[in-house]
């Protein structure tokens, strides 16, 4: 068992032993936010046709050369095509058809001209401005070309790809399965939220948050209830959390306390203990090991410091075994947009909001950043990186961030 290891090397460790989980059909309305399985190529082009983009008439561009206000073009409309019907009659010298949007366009024309840019005559259109060819032509695969790479295996699938894959006729889709992450929460001073809060207990709001976390990576909690300060006990439950998931999250008991017994508990039932405590704040108290070939990841009790570790470590694993390419958590350079007072004798993470000033990344720092503290994460999208011994920093000094949230 390594102790005290750099955010790097735990995040080597853990990363290094990534399996995927498998994977699962599912119908396409059921997909969005999961994980594409497989390469999809385009069997065929979209639209299948050349297509009008509006109500109007199909011409030949070269019938309309010489059209102006004093000199209009007279062409006999021969047919009709709504939206949804195959032309009957090709378009020929001095002809057009009426065309509604989205219909095909006729054998022979190559332009067509909005109704609000022509005159009509019983069964005469008058033109008054020439065309070229294609104009107002939506082209065969303007969308997407048939060997087209539509989504690479790995990408989440969004409202977008979805409308995509309907438009080719793929009605079931093969996605990755979604990490089952049991989490439990141990100590003695934690109570259930809907419980009386007697003098000297806590709710267990880091579990809820944590769920919320998984939730939005696209996993699914196992919500497990409390356990109390016991090893034995914290070792059955964490056996029985893993019987049913791909991965455990425990918070609480893995500091240096007397009451710190996660650890004591993993060694009783035989877990192989990857590493314990990382040089970081806050998040220091981390414990990671393995059991059955599941990751086994113990939190801090305190929110704060638990909901830091979970997006530096428990994140990008979670997103990993499920398939995801881009599983890494996203990098950006940040300004600070005001003084960050504290020395930082050890890696330290502070929470903010991504501002984008003058075409720059600029972090506003929340308040509160204590290792106790949620509602600094409220609204939060960045997690900021101040380095090892750094002193106070002034406003517009550089670091880097990972972004937490959507914003990018």
């Amino acid at each position: 068992m390594k102790t005290m290891v750099s955010l790097d090397e735990a995040f080597r460790l853990m990363s290094g032993m990534c399996q995927e989980i498998g994977t699962e059909n599912i119908d396409l309305m059921e997909t969005l936010n999961r994980v594409l399985a497989h390469d999809i190529l385009s069997a065929e082009n979209i639209p299948p046709f050349d297509r009008s983009p509006f109500d109007g008439y199909a011409m030949r561009a070269a019938d309309l050369a010489s059209a102006s206000a004093d000199q209009p073009v007279t062409l006999r409309v021969i047919a009709e095509v709504p939206a949804g019907n195959i032309p009957k009659l090709a378009v020929n010298p001095g002809q057009a058809t009426k065309i509604m949007t989205g219909a095909p366009i006729p054998h022979g024309a190559d332009c067509v001209v909005k109704f609000e840019k022509v005159s009509v005559d019983d069964a005469w259109v008058i033109v008054s401005a020439p065309f070229q060819s294609g104009q107002n032509i939506i082209p065969t695969g303007e969308d997407i070309e048939k060997g087209e790479m539509i989504a690479q295996k790995g990408v989440m699938i969004d409202p977008a790809l979805m409308g995509i894959l309907a438009s080719l006729g793929i009605a079931d889709v093969s996605v990755y399965l979604r990490p089952n992450v049991a989490i439990l929460s141990t100590g003695d001073e934690i109570v259930p939220i809907d419980a009386d809060l007697p003098s000297g207990k806590a709710r267990d709001s880091t579990a809820f948050a944590l769920a919320g976390a998984l939730r939005a990576i696209g996993a699914k909690p196992n919500y497990m209830g409390i356990v109390r300060d016991d090893a034995k006990a914290i070792g059955e439950a964490i056996e029985e959390g893993l019987r049913g998931a791909d991965m455990m999250i425990t918070t609480g008991g893995v500091s240096v306390g007397d009451y710190d017994l996660v650890k004591e508990a993993l060694q009783r039932i035989g877990a192989d203990i990857l590493f314990w405590r990382i040089r970081i704040k806050p998040g220091a108290a981390v414990l990671v090991a393995r059991k059955y070939g599941k990751m086994i990841l113990g939190l801090s009790g305190s929110p704060g410091a638990a909901m830091i570790s979970f997006q530096l470590l428990a994140a990008p694993y979670v997103r990993r075994i499920a398939g995801q390419d881009q599983w890494q958590n996203k990098e950006i350079d940040v300004t600070l947009s005001e003084w960050f007072k504290k020395p930082s004798p050890r890696k330290r993470l502070v929470r903010g909001r991504l501002l984008i000033e003058d075409g720059g990344a600029v972090m506003v720092v929340t308040e509160k950043q204590g290792n106790g503290v949620l509602s600094s994460f409220i609204g939060a999208s960045l997690l900021g990186v101040i380095p090892e011994d750094s002193g106070p920093l002034p406003p517009g000094t550089r670091i880097k961030a990972y972004v937490t949230r959507g914003v990018l």
